[in-house]
């Protein structure tokens, strides 16, 4: 008998290399397999939560970046206002949902330039909340130079009218003139993405904001080189404090003035944070996260070795349960400390120097403890949790995630680190799985030791991401929640995720939801965007315990 085509055609089963009949919705990911196209704001925000630095183990960085770039300007094109939101939340969250700030200032810059008059509006009122430091402004001048300047003979500038002057002069008129000015003290002077130079003198002479009071009008005549050092000092504090420091010669007077006069470390000149005396006392008086944000630094000049006095005291203050609370600190600022400490190495873009530490172990040990003690008051949904982790070849990408310059990681090992938070924060309700062509046990318990990751290997080979579905039917697991950490690059397997997911819902749960944690932001999903129970999100976000708390939870 001949062989009818037609009978294998089905929307129960199908190859992953042939899209799912009657889904127009389906698009061919990287590795030939077919799965769902996000929504343009899920792009967006993935886009502003993971970046494109490094590309994936499928697309080189330029083409990531020039794709997600091209995403970003549809959405401003659609409803800019929503991308300013969207960038000024994920930016300014406690803790910040993105490890780095450069996609939220691209985006922004990006609204100012191409935006229309509503959208332009919006940056201009976000400006000061999303760039809140010197390099920040500059950042956001260097990408809007780029986005919507004008060739000249020396190279590009700006594009200055009264909307972009007005938003950069929010900047300066942002919170308290001493508030201001302890930001100008901080950095007058930082250096855009293309390298340029760029001093706050500059800014305020482009922006010529107005002064509000007589402290601001001193303020802005100090930075633009028309009031003296010790008018200025006399109406702002902050400059009193800058310039006492900036007057040091010796260790022993920086530490005397910090010690003593509470000036802010920042305020040093550079020679001084070079000595470790000084930084063996700022051990002490640093705010928290600062101290974890120089634990590298540190190090390389020898204020924290094996067995020392200052080693000590950083071990305790970064065990100190309710420091660590009160600073916020959360457990993924704590892992991606832990992660970049254990580095040994930094480089914040190509044009900067290469900077290499040897991690002190006793540091180390102290970064996990304070990764423990971030958990703090987060409440376990209470729900059975089954988290797949995608162990195939394309998730051992290199040093796949960088965070400030520092590789962090594969997005396996990210993948896996997510996993034990998730069985910390649910107290050991989860079970995990890692998945390539077929279903393999996980080292993954809640106890687990965060470097230990740093030595795991994924299984490799091809990718199915239909198996976290079938393996939980054919064991009938009964699971309130799948969690699945993956690039999306499936295409290994006789059935879609969605046809799989389907079929457990049919034989185990019917109310199972599902949360597709991203790795990589390639636009596309495993995840059915037309299945209310399903969930795109970034894998890197921050808050991602809390969603899938939140998402399980709810009926």
């Amino acid at each position: 008998m001949a062989r009818d085509p037609l009978a294998n055609v089905s929307t129960i089963a199908t190859p992953q290399t042939l899209p799912m009949p009657g889904r127009a919705d389906q698009v061919r990911n990287a590795a030939g397999g077919y799965v769902f196209a996000k929504d343009l704001w899920t792009r967006v925000e993935d886009f502003l939560i993971l970046g494109t630095t490094g590309g994936t183990y499928y697309v080189g960085e330029d083409q990531l970046t020039a794709e997600n770039a091209g995403v970003l300007f549809q959405a401003i094109a659609e409803d800019g206002p929503r991308v300013v939101a969207l960038l000024t939340e994920i930016s300014t969250a406690r803790p910040p949902r993105a490890p780095k700030q450069g996609p939220a200032l691209f985006a922004l810059a990006a609204a100012y330039a191409k935006g229309d008059a509503d959208t332009r509006q919006a940056a201009k009122a976000a400006l000061a909340k999303v760039a809140r430091t010197t390099d920040h402004l500059a950042k956001f001048f260097g990408y809007y130079k780029n986005l919507g300047g004008k060739p000249t003979a020396r190279g590009t500038a700006p594009r200055v009218g009264r909307s972009l002057r007005t938003a950069l002069g929010s900047w300066f008129l942002a919170g308290s003139p001493d508030d201001v000015a302890f930001r100008a003290c901080k950095a007058r002077q930082r250096r855009t993405p293309q390298g340029e130079s760029l001093d706050l003198r500059d800014v305020l002479r482009i922006a010529h904001p107005v002064a509000d009071d007589e402290q601001r009008k001193t303020l802005f005549g100090w930075i633009a080189g028309n009031v003296s050092d010790d008018e200025a000092r006399d109406e702002l504090p902050a400059v009193d404090r800058f310039l006492t420091a900036k007057a040091v010669t010796t260790p022993a007077e920086a530490v005397r003035v910090v010690t003593a006069a509470r000036a802010p470390w920042e305020f040093l000149p550079d020679a001084m944070l070079r000595e470790p005396s000084v930084w063996e006392a700022l051990i002490d008086t640093v705010g928290l996260t600062a101290l974890i944000r120089n634990l590298a630094r540190m190090t390389r000049i020898g204020a924290l070795e094996p067995l020392g006095d200052g080693t000590a005291r950083a071990v305790a203050r970064l065990t100190d349960r309710e420091a660590i609370t009160r600073a916020r600190i959360h457990p993924m600022d704590a892992w991606l400390a832990l992660r970049v400490y254990a580095s040994g190495q930094a480089q914040p873009n190509p044009r900067a120097v290469r900077h290499t530490w040897k991690p002190v172990p006793a540091i180390l040990d102290a970064l996990e403890q304070t990764y423990e003690l971030a958990f703090g008051t987060v409440e376990p949904s209470g729900k059975r949790l089954l988290v797949a982790v995608d162990s195939s070849g394309s998730m051992a990408w290199g040093d796949g995630v960088r965070v400030g310059g520092s590789p962090v990681g594969s997005p396996y090992e990210v993948g896996c680190a997510m996993a034990v938070m998730l069985s910390r924060v649910e107290k050991g309700n989860v079970h995990v799985i890692d998945v390539d062509t077929r279903v393999r046990g996980s080292k993954v318990t809640p106890r687990t030791n965060l470097r230990e990751i740093a030595r795991w290997q994924p299984s490799g080979g091809g990718t199915d991401l239909s198996l976290p579905f079938t393996w939980a039917a054919r064991k009938g697991f009964h699971a309130d929640g799948i969690v699945v950490f993956t690039d999306n690059e499936t295409w290994a397997g006789r059935s879609h995720p969605a046809q799989a997911l389907a079929a457990y819902r049919r034989t185990v749960n019917p109310d199972a939801r599902v949360v597709v944690a991203a790795m990589t932001s390639t636009g596309h999903s495993i995840g059915d965007p037309g299945d209310d129970g399903v969930l795109n999100v970034a894998g890197l976000d921050a808050s991602l315990p809390l969603i899938v708390n939140g998402f399980v939870r709810t009926r």
